[in-house]
């Protein structure tokens, strides 16, 4: 019996880790925290991070490889990232994306221009910073971020798929049914503890599969590992508060990467492109137009608070503008920079300058994409990434920051869980964010997801056959 020990409810990658264990021959049984599928994954986007000449790219007229894939990766997801895991994620991205049709999910055939965080469209394909600076002179660009068929939030409809699926193979789910810790035996795990309606209930197991996910619920793991995190919002469902990766500590396992982190600032791509990013000193930091993630993950390391720069044409034309308003506005960046409490004179010369590169269609610092480059005019305003998207109040309540954890569980590019010495603990793997994945101190979206399922499935399958 493989016991997949998933957190609340079934994640991308317990779900991908059932199935291939299904497949496999194995007897499977999934323990799920809460009462019915969703959770973390379900409430993602829904972006997993595919290519190498998938079939909605080749449909949408793109050509990409796996080389060009991991190149991208590999400084998108970096320093660091781990290029092991990263190497098989891209050579075999064509089939997993065939998996995943395989599994009922819909990609529909058709690309998604703009910028932005979620598309509001169905479209199956959208970029992710890939044509951005410095990664479009690091490999050729092509979009890579693959959506299953709905707008926005797209994470439902890949769980539905994939639980339905894994249900269609005879996994059994037991749900309110919160693992507590492993079964040991002379060295080997060989079950679950757990609860359930306030009872104690242990399952026997051949191998258990912690897909149990992150930390960013857990502050006491936070101010050990991952202390940029503290005091900000959390992606997830609530319940991503380690406990799979305590569970594995207690018998010996190793972790990886503990501090690697992602962070969400909702600064609106669409609206970033067309203006600029100040940091409390009132300087730009990065190129507005490199994936959000990016630049809200360079935004989390900069003096705050952050502001967006905009003037009236360029939020006029932005199409849909997610309720964001600006705070304040001014007829020159002298009086906005006071407004804002940003250094004197700091704005002025950081508009300046940007107005002067703009008007020459180049960006010699941060190299913005010429198409994004138009001096600011007129008046212009400033919006608080702090007040988040659909704002009815302009009082400041969080920190604009949402963010999730990327260490976790040392393991082999299988799935099994290393211990402290480096061996392989016999009868224990894990994936999803309850591992380290292909991860460094970057992140794209879908690239979660994406490794999430990959190596759910080679976790899934080893662990039928230990």
């Amino acid at each position: 019996m493989v016991a997949p020990a998933a957190r609340s409810p079934v994640s991308a990658a317990g779900a991908a880790a059932a199935i291939a264990a299904a497949s496999s021959g194995a007897s499977v049984r999934v323990l799920e925290r809460a009462s019915g599928p969703g959770g973390s994954s379900a409430l993602s986007g829904g972006e997993i991070y595919l290519g190498g000449g998938t079939a909605v790219q080749r449909a949408c007229g793109v050509s990409d490889t796996p080389d060009d894939m991991f190149a991208f990766l590999s400084a998108a997801l970096g320093p660091h990232a781990d290029t092991e895991k990263l190497r098989l994620y891209c050579d075999g991205s064509v089939e997993h994306f065939d998996w995943l049709v395989a599994c009922g999910i819909d990609f529909q055939h058709s690309l998604f221009e703009g910028p932005t965080w979620m598309p509001p469209t169905t479209d199956g394909l959208m970029w992710l910073g890939e044509d951005a600076w410095p990664y479009n002179e690091i490999a050729k660009p092509a979009p890579r971020g693959h959506r299953g068929r709905a707008p926005y939030f797209a994470g439902q409809v890949v769980m539905d798929a994939l639980i339905a699926h894994a249900t269609s193979l005879g996994v059994q789910v037991e749900v309110d049914t919160r693992a507590t810790s492993l079964v040991v035996e002379d060295g080997r795990v060989v079950g679950v503890r757990a609860r359930r309606y306030g009872a104690d209930v242990s399952f026997e197991a051949d191998a258990v599969v912690l897909t149990t996910g992150g930390f960013v619920d857990n502050d006491q793991m936070l101010a050990d590992h991952a202390p940029y995190l503290l005091g900000h919002g959390k992606v997830s469902d609530g319940l991503d508060d380690g406990s799979g990766i305590l569970m594995a500590q207690a018998v010996g396992a190793a972790t990886r990467r503990m501090s690697m982190v992602e962070a969400a600032y909702t600064a609106l791509p669409e609206m970033v492109c067309r203006g600029m990013l100040v940091n409390a000193r009132g300087q730009r930091f990065i190129n507005e137009d490199v994936y959000p993630g990016l630049y809200s993950h360079a935004a989390l390391h900069q003096p705050g608070p952050c502001w967006v720069i905009i003037d009236e044409a360029g939020y006029d034309a932005i199409a849909d503008p997610w309720g964001v308003r600006p705070s304040f506005a001014a007829e020159t960046a002298e009086e906005l920079g006071a407004e804002l409490g940003l250094p004197n004179g700091a704005l002025e010369a950081t508009v300046a300058a940007y107005n002067r590169d703009a008007a020459n269609g180049q960006d010699p610092v941060f190299h913005k994409d010429s198409r994004w480059l138009r001096p600011l005019t007129g008046g212009l305003a400033a919006v608080d990434p702090r007040l988040g998207f659909n704002a009815t109040e302009s009082t400041v309540s969080g920190t604009g920051f949402s963010g999730l954890t990327l260490g976790g569980l040392h393991t082999t590019p299988d799935g099994s869980v290393l211990s402290l010495a480096g061996d392989p603990i016999p009868g224990l793997f894990a994936a999803g964010r309850a591992s380290s994945g292909m991860h460094g101190e970057g992140y794209i979206s879908g690239t979660s997801l994406g490794d999430g399922t990959f190596f759910g499935r080679r976790a899934g399958r080893t662990a039928a056959g230990s």
